[in-house]
């Protein structure tokens, strides 16, 4: 009996040796690697299969495809860490109230994955991306008539946005793809 369990305790120390040594990175996403001693590394890990220390360095996936920033009714806002936003209301030059529904495309810039984790975290959504959408669309929304942007000007709207976002995003490592604005329609306030 004494020696079977033995055994199987060293199954499970050799198993927690061998899966804390390989990090396996998918294709689309890199991992980024937080060293007990060093800290967060520069190096970031490519897709493949790659060692790092185990117990000593922990392994963190990224994701570098694009990402889509739906801003819907579908939205959950409970989830605080998913990609994307309730319905974000605004007002327009001409003083109405308007509710905007969209997508955003965003993506990660590979090399700058580690300043990413190490100075905002895992929560990047929360703490950078939501806000500064919600703020940006608000402010060019308040340049326009919902006339213009409802129809005439949507594609100017679109481009605004996406130059005020990259403005903001890009020193953050966060590139913006596109703006691409689904529905605009009054607000029911």
């Amino acid at each position: 009996m004494a020696d079977s369990l033995d055994k199987l305790m060293y199954t499970f120390v050799m198993e927690d040796v061998i899966k804390g040594l390989f990090i396996y990175v998918p294709p689309g996403y890199v991992a980024c690697v937080y060293d007990l001693g060093r800290g967060v590394l520069r190096k970031v890990l490519t897709p493949g299969l790659h060692l790092k220390i185990p117990f000593w360095q922990k392994a963190k996936l990224f994701n570098t495809q694009t990402l889509e920033y739906s801003i819907s009714r579908q939205f959950n806002p409970e989830n605080v860490r998913g990609l994307g936003d309730q319905p974000i209301s605004a007002q327009s030059v001409d003083g109405r109230r308007i509710v905007i529904e969209g997508t955003i495309l965003l993506r990660l810039d590979m090399n700058q994955i580690p300043t990413i984790w190490q100075n905002i975290g895992e929560d990047f959504v929360a703490k950078i991306v939501r806000p500064t959408i919600q703020s940006r669309l608000r402010m060019i929304a308040s340049r326009y008539s919902q006339a213009d942007i409802s129809s005439s000007r949507r594609d100017a709207v679109e481009i605004e946005t996406k130059n005020e976002l990259e403005r903001i995003f890009f020193p953050r490592g966060i590139f913006v793809e596109n703006v691409l604005l689904s529905e605009i329609s009054s607000s029911r306030e």
